[in-house]
């Protein structure tokens, strides 16, 4: 006689769930690249926790688990896009010596501000609570702007050493007026990002007379 299977309750699948198991971290990156992809297609008021978690696809009450309160999500968001600033200011220093100067510094440019570095500018201007909680680790400066002019100040200085940088350059003075120069070539989020060539003429024009001929 044939054994009988026992039989199995359905199962009622969920939308917007996070599976058991997941690591925070994949969460966290999960939640973080939702609220780019927000920023981006829709500007800083479009970011609320909803959206993110609908973005992302997660369970409503995903985002405060992990986070104390949104403005603690955005301070993280932001906090982690800083980290991959300093990731890039090392392999950027690195790359001294190499290639050219001003084809180096416009693919750092290009690669800060042509993500979402802009967009999250533009938060931070908007959010008054998340303004005050960054400053209470980074008393000055914009972030990410901050951190990025730090970068090409670096690469700048290296390049002195490598002699492609004269060295009466003033790295302090050039690598904040790359930043504003780039910040603006980008800063129409709506429009089509500025061509390579259009990036190199700028970085050409900033830092022509500092090169070593």
């Amino acid at each position: 006689m044939p054994t009988r299977q026992p039989i199995r309750a359905g199962r009622r699948e969920e939308k917007y769930t996070v599976p058991t198991g997941v690591a925070m971290r994949d969460v966290r990156e999960q939640l973080f690249d939702a609220a780019e992809r927000i920023l981006l297609q829709d500007g800083p008021s479009a970011l609320t926790s909803r959206a993110v978690t609908t973005e992302a696809g997660c369970a409503k009450g995903v985002l405060h688990r992990h986070f104390t309160d949104f403005d603690d999500f955005l301070a993280e968001l932001v906090l982690d896009r800083i980290a991959r600033i300093d990731h890039q200011a090392v392999a950027l220093c690195a790359s001294a010596g190499t290639g050219t100067v001003v084809g180096n510094l416009s693919g750092a440019l290009t690669e800060v501000f042509g993500t979402v570095a802009v967009s999250i500018v533009s938060l931070v201007t908007f959010r008054d609570e998340l303004r005050a909680r960054l400053r209470r680790t980074r008393p000055t400066g914009v972030p990410l702007l901050a951190e990025a002019t730090q970068m090409i100040a670096a690469y700048l200085g290296a390049e002195q050493e490598h002699g492609r940088v004269v060295a009466a350059a003033d790295v302090t003075v050039l690598a904040p007026t790359l930043i504003g120069a780039g910040h603006l070539l980008f800063a129409d989020r709506k429009s089509t990002p500025p061509e390579s060539a259009a990036v190199s003429r700028v970085v050409s024009a900033v830092v022509a007379a500092a090169l070593t001929p």
